[in-house]
Formats: C-alpha cells, sequence, structure tokens
C-alpha cells in the first residue's frame, strides 16, 4: 500500500521568540516517525515522508497529490495538535477514501479525545506504533475488522472504539533502523548552535522508557503497565552497527537522544570500549543523570569520542527537586558538572521555572546556582504540564494551564502553579540568559575557545540573542500564555 507519513507544517516563531530563535532553533532528526516509515517498508509497503519543518501546507497537499496514497499517518505533538487537525481536514476533503491515522505524544495521551467531532480522523494510534501501524494496514488491505487490534482508538460507524494498548516492545534489536533514506538533506537536520561539533549529525535512541518518576515525564510506559517495567536497552552490538551504517551514510556526529545514557552504568562503558576497539570516527553528545556518572564513566565517554553532555539539573533548589521527583540532590549535581569539566567534556544544564510551590526568590536561587555551576551552556525553560503526565492528571492540586495548546512548549509559560505567575515566569527566564551569559569571564572563555566557522556562527547568534535580551524586556512573554480565569 502506498503510504505517507508526515509532520505538518510549524513556523520557529510559532515555537520560538522571533529575536532569540537563531540561537534555539533546532531541526531533530524525527526518529519516531522513521522508525515506522522503516518497519512499512519492511513489510513491504511504500512509503513517502513530508516534513513540514521544511514544507508548507500547500506544498505538502500537492505532494500527495502527485503520490496519491492510500494511508497517511501523521505526527501530532501538543504544541502540534492543531496543525495535525488543520492538515488531516484538509487531506480528508481532498482525497476523501485516504484512511488518516494519528499519532505522537498528545494523540497517545488523548486518545479517543482525538477523535470526538472530528472526523477526518479515522484512528489513533496509542503506542508501540512499528508494530500496529503495519498490522493496521493489513487489516486495512484485506478489509478485516480493527475491532481487537491492539495500540489503536478507532471509529466505528458513529462510536469510538479503544482497544487494548499494544505490549511494550521488549526486543528492540529486532526493529530496523530509522529510514533516514527518506530525508530530503540530512544537513537540514540541525541541533541548536553550540550542542555540536560535526555536520551532519544523527540521531540515536539506544533505549526506550525511563526508571525514573518525574511529575513532567510524559513516557508511554510511565506507569510501566505494560511489558518489561523501567527502560528498554538495545544490546551494545546492536547500536554499534547502528552507528557504522550512520558513519557508512557519510554522518560524522551522533547524538544519543536517550532520556538518560548512563542509566546501565557497565553497558555504557562496554560501549565505549567498543567504539574505541572498532576506531570509529565520529563524535557524540549524551544525556545522563547526575546521579548515574561518575569520573571513571566520563573519561571512558571522552575517550571514545564524547565532547558533550546534558544534565537536567532542573533547580538550584532541593526543595523543588523533591517536588519534581527528580531523585537528585545538588550535592550530586556539583559533583557531576565538575567531573565532566575536570575530564575535558563540554557540559550542558538545563533548568526549568514554575515547578510547583516554587516562588519568585526560589527562582533567583536557581539562576545564582545556575552561575555557581559555571556549564559551558545552561538553558532555562517554563515548566509545561503535557498531557498525560502526571503534572498534567493531577492540576488541582498543582496549578493551572493555558487552553491554547500552541503555547504547550517550553517556552511557552503555559503551566502556572499556584505559587507564581507566568509572567514572573517569563521575567525569570530572562534574567537568567541575561545573567548567565552576560558575565565577562563566561564571554572571555567562549570567545577563547572558538576555533571553527561553526563556533563563529555560534557564537554571532548567541550575540544577537543575548543583544534583544538585554533591549527588550518583554522577549519571553508572549500572550495567551494561561487563558483560564484570568
Amino acid at each position: 500500500m502506498k503510504c505517507a507519513l508526515i509532520i505538518p507544517a510549524w513556523l520557529p516563531e510559532e515555537l520560538f521568540s522571533k529575536k532569540t530563535s537563531a540561537s534555539q532553533l533546532n531541526y531533530w532528526q524525527p526518529l519516531g516517525t522513521l522508525y515506522v516509515a522503516a518497519s512499512l517498508k519492511e513489510a513491504g509497503h511504500e512509503v513517502e515522508f513530508y516534513n513540514g519543518a521544511f514544507l508548507s501546507s500547500t506544498q505538502i497537499i500537492q505532494k500527495l497529490d502527485v503520490y496519491k496514497p492510500r494511508f497517511i499517518g501523521l505526527y501530532a505533538t501538543t504544541f502540534g495538535w492543531d496543525k495535525a487537525l488543520h492538515t488531516a481536514k484538509n487531506i480528508k476533503s481532498k482525497f476523501n477514501n485516504t484512511f488518516i491515522c494519528v499519532g505522537g505524544p498528545y494523540p497517545i495521551a488523548m486518545q479517543s479525545a482525538c477523535l470526538d467531532k472530528h472526523h477526518c480522523i479515522d484512528a489513533v494510534v496509542t503506542g508501540e506504533a512499528e508494530i500496529t501501524v503495519p498490522k493496521l494496514i493489513h487489516r486495512l488491505e484485506s478489509g478485516q475488522s480493527l475491532h481487537n487490534l491492539a495500540g489503536i482508538t478507532f471509529r466505528h460507524n458513529q462510536e469510538i472504539i479503544s482497544n487494548d494498548d499494544r505490549p511494550l516492545i521488549e526486543n528492540l534489536d529486532k526493529l530496523p533502523f530509522p529510514a533516514r533514506e527518506l530525508l530530503d538533506d540530512v544537513n537540514d537536520y540541525t541541533p541548536s548552535p553550540a550542542t555540536y561539533r560535526r555536520k551532519p549529525v544523527a540521531l540515536i535512541l539506544s533505549s526506550r522508557g525511563c526508571n525514573r518518576r518525574c511529575i513532567f515525564c510524559s513516557q508511554i510506559d510511565r506507569e510501566r503497565k505494560y511489558g518489561q517495567r523501567g527502560i528498554r536497552f538495545r544490546s551494545v552490538e546492536n547500536v554499534i552497527r547502528e552507528i557504522e551504517y550512520c558513519l557508512d551514510q557519510g554522518y560524522r556526529e551522533i547524538k544519543f537522544i536517550d532520556d538518560t545514557l548512563a542509566a546501565n552504568y557497565d553497558r555504557l562503558i562496554n560501549l565505549t570500549r567498543e567504539i574505541q576497539r572498532r576506531k570509529l570516527d565520529f563524535t557524540w553528545f549524551a544525556s545522563a543523570c547526575v546521579n548515574q556518572v561518575d569520573k571513571p564513566l566520563l573519561k571512558a565517554m571522552k575517550e571514545a569520542g564524547c565532547w558533550a553532555i546534558l544534565f537536567g539539573v532542573e533547580s538550584g533548589v532541593q526543595k523543588n527537586l523533591n517536588t519534581l521527583r527528580k531523585g537528585t540532590t545538588l550535592l550530586q549535581i556539583k559533583k557531576a558538572v565538575a567531573a565532566a569539566k575536570e575530564v575535558g567534556l563540554k557540559v550542558t544544564t538545563s533548568f526549568v521555572f514554575g515547578i510547583p510551590g516554587e516562588t519568585y526568590e526560589e527562582g533567583l536561587q536557581t539562576i545564582d546556582f545556575a552561575i555557581a555551576l559555571k556549564p559551558d551552556i545552561a538553558n532555562f525553560h517554563a515548566l509545561t504540564a503535557f498531557p498525560g503526565t502526571y503534572l498534567y492528571n493531577n492540576l488541582e492540586k498543582y496549578g493551572r494551564v493555558s487552553n491554547n495548546l500552541s503555547r504547550f512548549t517550553y517556552q511557552g509559560a503555559s503551566f502556572e502553579p499556584y505559587t507564581i505567575s507566568h509572567k514572573q515566569i517569563s521575567d525569570l527566564r530572562q534574567q537568567a540568559f541575561r545573567r548567565f551569559y552576560s558575565r565577562p569571564a563566561f564571554l572571555l572563555r567562549q570567545a577563547s575557545q572558538i576555533r571553527t566557522w561553526t563556533d563563529i556562527t555560534a557564537a554571532c547568534k548567541g550575540i544577537k540573542s543575548l543583544f534583544w535580551l538585554w533591549l527588550d524586556n518583554q522577549v519571553f512573554n508572549r500572550k495567551g500564555d494561561i487563558t483560564a480565569n484570568d
């Protein structure tokens, strides 16, 4: 069957402030969609992929008019749900016999609500789409009922039917590698400035799931109901094969997007040893939890080509870390950042404002903590209550959210706890970026480390953003952040 997988059209200014987007904007390879594409191709189907990051809605419709697929899969985040719905309506009005299915974080969380009143959508895939979508298409081709097909919610006549969730895939090694060959130009998929060393950059997911309990996490297995509990790991050999495959395709850097690559200490050590043994020439970037690393592990990562690491710090106040259920301490954060810097890794840290119970004064303490840590990069976000998270499911306890789904990003303060306003959250973000990136010592250190054209480009974009952060006091204030009960 002819299949088209689509990410609806979106514009950078819808996600980031126009004045700082140059230093924030990134285009990541959509691994989830590419995994589904690979599974469909393996099952013998014809697949095309249209990415709305680089195509307008009109251009997508034009491509569909030429290709004429029977099955369309739309990817939707919370931020992108209205865009997915708009795309589905346009497609259904023009290609009435096309089966339209939606998947992604928002449909997985909301399921039947995505079908209610939206007759342009035929089904929702509720997880493990690599298995579910080929089975769904097989039933469509053979004229079989969709009843009892695990992993979907669908419309039958006027009734919305929710089937059982599909058990989690336990042996991830059986999945084909993402169909990166469907990407038009791999150089378009570039992380934000200063977060990569070499191009092109490939994303690799070496595990799925998380063994932590953060209240803002939207992992589909967060309740550990289906299949294996906690994190599902790919074997080191399988990961190495994908790395070699990417290198053969011309990629020169890998960004591991596991929630924490260090969740299994011995596995990561073995991965670094195998990279060195095979003398694989690439640079790489990873994320890890501060309580899962030590100096020997970080040194092994550095020696195997890792150049940078991201730690999700979140707050400089222990009370607020406890509220988030991070399971980490300020001392662990300090030790991990210091150890990473000692072995020569660049350190990126992320922080959030708007934690339930957080006060404005505590937000200022977090800024002080971020500066004292002296990471190479610090990002300051607004805590977001995405549908499907513990935070979203317990809003009465914690605060309120915007009615505007387009505000559900880490940039727009769509969640407002009872102790701090969304305007204060935006103000804290602006203060944090100003104070962290305007320090003379930081600016001198960054200038002394410029070596390549990539470094020069990143520095210029950073300077432009810093200029606007000081000139405009309302860079992060967006109308409509909170609309309920204003």
